[in-house]
């Protein structure tokens, strides 16, 4: 079943990049990555830069993504922009990575209340969810990717859940946080359980045709083991995402696995 899904790689741009900067990295971009039937790659750039991005972009090959908004659609709220006001720009919004989290304080409730708004304006939310190095050792990694996803999945249909995403990203896994390297074989175990969090939600065929991807320092040595298992859909790709032969090279990761999965 999951053989069959278009291969999405997401590139977070987080904060780098000006829009000159984005501008050229954009046109390099379309430079070494030639169009894949099978492999979807989205950019995500900074909220500054999305507008010019989409001005710029081939659609034929790129899609958008916010890196966040806020969950009210507008009103007096100074600072923020909402998901309505991303409607017509982008298809997708990472929504509770772990950086959100960790230095903004986003509760379980807080990415719930943002995925309803993302779903509600017709965006498809990149939900991510992880375990840090300390719940890891206390052997907690389960229950709590257990508790983030059922909390962001809060209140959704079964046919809203088509347009979702979700990606593990093991926080003791990024460089961020001075990472060790996942083993493919424990993110394949964490990508079935997510999968079976999913099933006991939205039953089984919901929970087979959800794409899951892998997040936590994918680069272009990395990319493929991590693409190859047979329950991971894509990689959401921090760093590596702006230099890019790097991120050219992990896009071909994904075309290789994908081809290799429908053999």
């Amino acid at each position: 079943m999951s053989s069959m899904k278009r291969t999405l790689i997401v590139g977070n741009w987080k904060m780098h990049l000006n829009v000159q900067e984005a501008s050229l990295l954009v046109r390099r971009l379309h430079q070494h990555i030639p169009t894949h039937r099978s492999v979807e790659v989205v950019l995500a750039p900074s909220m500054l830069c999305l507008q010019p991005v989409s001005m710029e972009i081939d659609r034929h090959k790129f899609r958008l993504s916010a890196q966040n908004a806020y969950h009210r659609d507008d009103g007096a709220f100074t600072g923020e922009v909402s998901f309505t006001m991303l409607r017509e720009l982008v298809h997708y919004s990472i929504i509770g990575h772990s950086e959100r989290r960790i230095y903004f304080g986003e509760t379980l409730e807080i990415v719930r209340d943002k995925v309803s708004a993302a779903v509600r304006n017709g965006i498809a939310p990149i939900i991510c969810v992880g375990d840090t190095a300390a719940e890891r050792a206390n052997h907690e990694s389960k229950k709590v990717v257990h508790d983030q996803v059922v909390s962001a999945l809060h209140g959704l249909t079964s046919q809203e859940i088509d347009d979702v995403v979700i990606a593990y990203e093991p926080i003791w896994a990024i460089s961020t946080f001075g990472g060790e390297v996942a083993r493919p074989e424990d993110m394949q175990a964490m990508l079935v359980y997510i999968r079976q969090v999913v099933a006991d939600l939205f039953g089984k065929q919901a929970a087979e045709e959800l794409r899951l991807l892998y997040g936590g320092s994918v680069n272009q040595d990395t990319a493929h083991s991590y693409l190859e298992l047979p329950d991971c859909n894509g990689a959401l790709v921090g760093s590596a995402s702006l230099n890019y032969q790097q991120f050219a090279n992990i896009v071909a990761a994904g075309y290789q696995a994908n081809y290799e999965k429908q053999e």
